[in-house]
């Protein structure tokens, strides 16, 4: 039997990560009081290692990301960033959304990399595992630090993101976006309200993120929109009137990753299922298992992203009619950003005529 969910968190359990060094065997009265007691975010700082993550992955359309944050208090069931937290001895599950770890010294260690006499001016996507623009970020201002320095030194950035917050920067995108400098990915796999609530509970809701789509898209920042994941039985149904509302809101490109189950992830969305909806858990993932060779999760490269087989292979011809009929052909990363621009820390001091 599940634990009880709680109210605007997306994991059912704190379960323990696959490197839990110190399990500890609780009665069943203190069972009882942590599944009863409403979990309280915390922010902790952590000190940049190296800031910039590289990646030579063959699925992923950039080789390089930033991550400002660690944990994410959005509490998407699905997020595959999830074991991350298993690196920290904290749990994937409750954890995960609510100890958040952010980078204070995050834009003087990017200064610091820029500075390097090697350093080699590639486009940085920042959100790739966690949001840059989750609840922390409205104080913090972490990622708005870093766009600063992305635009004073005309260094190309893209940005993945599910929350409304984007449009406060809206200030520095369009000014990056006016010297093709920069992209903005929002992320958005489901219309349903009620359907959000549960499986993405703080995350702004869906007219919010189409209205960021037109407030980005109408100050000439180039906007693309993500439905991901695409989860069989539960949000499937939704593309075509996904790609039809990002359309009318301005997006010029769309693209969807099929439902990904790393590590702790297969737990945590199982008993997420049984909590929210048992009647349909096992016809999810038996279709889940058809797209993924019997398993429940296929992480080879060319796979992990799509699925494969039939019901995959639907999904794919689905998505790609609907992007043409609604106009969403456009790539996102085939003109690439101008790297040409790329001022390197102290350069324009030293080219000063003094």
């Amino acid at each position: 039997m599940s634990p009880p969910a709680h109210k605007g968190r997306g994991a059912v359990s704190r379960s323990d990560g696959r490197f839990e060094t110190r399990p500890v065997e609780l009665d069943a009265e203190e069972v009882l009081r942590r599944n009863q007691q409403a979990p309280v975010t915390e922010l902790t700082a952590m000190r940049a290692g190296k800031i910039i993550s590289y990646n030579r992955s063959p699925d992923v359309p950039f080789d390089r990301s930033i991550n400002p944050y660690q944990g994410c208090e959005h509490g998407c069931i699905y997020c595959y960033a999830r074991p991350s937290h298993s690196y920290l001895d904290l749990s994937p599950g409750l954890d995960f959304e609510t100890r958040i770890f952010y980078k204070p010294d995050a834009a003087s260690r990017l200064l610091e990399e820029w500075e390097k006499p090697g350093y080699d001016c590639q486009p940085i996507t920042i959100g790739a595992n966690t949001d840059p623009y989750q609840p922390a970020e409205k104080a913090l201002q972490i990622t708005r630090q870093m766009l600063e320095l992305f635009l004073r030194h005309r260094h190309p950035v893209n940005l993945i993101s599910k929350a409304s917050l984007i449009t406060r920067d809206i200030d520095l995108l369009a000014e990056l976006a006016r010297r093709n400098l920069c992209s903005v990915a929002i992320s958005l796999p489901t219309l349903d309200p009620a359907l959000k609530r549960i499986m993405e509970p703080r995350v702004p809701s869906a007219s919010a993120r189409l209205r960021a789509i037109e407030l980005l898209s109408s100050n000439g920042i180039p906007t693309s929109v993500l439905v991901a994941p695409v989860i069989p039985a539960v949000n499937d149904a939704e593309i075509e009137r996904i790609l039809e509302a990002s359309a009318a809101a301005g997006a010029t490109h769309a693209a969807y990753i099929f439902l990904r189950l790393p590590h702790e992830v297969k737990t945590l969305f199982t008993e997420w299922l049984s909590e929210h909806l048992p009647d349909r858990a096992e016809h999810v993932m038996s279709l889940v298992r058809q797209a993924s060779g019997g398993r429940d999760y296929d992480n080879r490269f060319g796979v992990r992203q799509t699925g494969r087989g039939a019901y995959a292979d639907m999904l794919a011809a689905r998505f790609r009619t609907a992007c043409k009929r609604f106009e969403l052909t456009r790539d996102r990363y085939q003109g690439r950003l101008d790297c040409s621009q790329f001022q390197r820390p102290g350069q324009q001091q030293l080219g000063l005529d003094l």
